[in-house]
């Protein structure tokens, strides 16, 4: 294994937004990164920071990265959400990806979560099978719902 797993910190987010773009344009979705460094910078490490990160670090580069943060269900309790889960094309394929899975996974369990979800988009069956391969559950009858902040503004002006 010629990569580490860390914590990422604040110099490690000009990487992790790299890294956002190229997940983005791989969703076909280039245009839809509204966030900056800076933003990754205040709401990752200000005293009630929004998220946390791994990142994978080879050669002094960072190849991939796993952002999550913490959520509660009225049904299970504490729980994760795994918003991004991301390995530099040039870098799949060395065991980048599962390990910043594992630390995330290790890092929920160690902590006493009582579960960890994630989204992952219905065409990308090679991460749809990863991730069955390692016992996750996948929910296909459930979809995903969101109000973007132009439809928030719209909402509560009417209402």
């Amino acid at each position: 294994m010629g990569f580490i797993i860390r914590k990422g910190t604040e110099r490690d987010m000009k990487s992790v937004l790299n890294l956002i773009n190229e997940l983005a344009i791989f969703e076909k979705e280039p245009d839809a990164v509204e966030i900056t460094v800076e933003n990754l910078i205040n709401d990752g490490f200000s005293d009630n920071p929004k998220f946390k990160t791994f990142v994978a670090e080879e050669n002094n580069a960072i190849i991939g990265i796993a952002l999550f943060y913490e959520r509660y269900s009225t049904w299970k309790g504490k729980t994760i959400h795994l918003e991004d889960l991301i390995v530099t094309k040039q870098r799949q394929k060395i065991g980048a990806g599962m390990a910043l899975y594992t630390a995330v996974l290790k890092y929920a369990y160690e902590n006493d979560f009582n579960r960890v979800a994630w989204e992952v988009i219905d065409w990308n069956t090679n991460a749809i099978e990863f991730y069955k391969s390692t016992g996750a559950t996948y929910l296909n009858d459930w979809s995903v719902v969101q109000m973007n902040k132009k439809n928030l503004k719209k909402f509560v002006e009417n209402n």
